[in-house]
């Protein structure tokens, strides 16, 4: 059997943004975890317009390119990890965007949360998306990580050097991430 794809989604589209950093060092630990493929999807280079389909995405009845770009990429997921800051108390808004664009394309998938930002570390941001997620049948992991006052570990270079808590924490939500998208593997098989 193949392995599962991990789709590691950055939800900023801010100039000069942390979240790349971030989802990087995210990327090259689930990488090595031999757990997933991965694939990084920064929503920034996506690009989606504000939601613009006529009919609900249920129907899977799409009229754009952009539209049917997004959910062949979304469908060729297994589980996701969104990589999201906090912006006044919550997830970003072309995070929501994406995820309103489609429906059957997140159902029985696994999803994490890796989130960053000030004091909170982004878990304000990642209480919202919980609820979100759960709605759209996707089913979240408790493990997460979180990252509070980000910018003290953004090296020289621009990238992210996470202390052994962040670590700790990235190996656990793999870990628990490959165990329920093996578990959730048949219902998406069925459907």
């Amino acid at each position: 059997m193949d392995k599962p794809v991990l789709q590691i989604i950055v939800a900023s589209s801010r100039p000069g943004r942390t979240g790349p950093a971030v989802a990087e060092w995210f990327r090259a630990r689930a990488a090595a975890s031999g757990l997933f493929e991965v694939e990084l999807v920064d929503l920034a280079e996506v690009n989606l317009p504000f939601l613009d389909e006529p009919n609900h995405p249920r129907l899977r009845q799409y009229v754009n390119a952009h539209t049917k770009e997004w959910s062949a990429t979304v469908e060729r997921g297994d589980a996701y990890v969104f990589v999201t800051p906090e912006y006044n108390h919550s997830f970003t808004a072309v995070l929501k965007n994406a995820l309103d664009y489609l429906h059957h394309e997140w159902q029985h998938k696994a999803a994490g949360f890796v989130s960053y930002g000030g004091i909170s570390g982004g878990t304000r941001a990642v209480n919202g998306l919980r609820q979100v997620v759960s709605t759209l049948k996707m089913v979240p992991v408790l493990e997460a990580v979180n990252i509070p006052f980000v910018q003290q570990f953004m090296a020289e270079d621009g990238t992210l050097r996470p202390n052994e808590v962040s670590e700790a924490a990235a190996d656990a939500l793999l870990a628990e991430l490959a165990k329920l998208t093996g578990a959730l593997r048949p219902m998406r098989l069925a459907s």
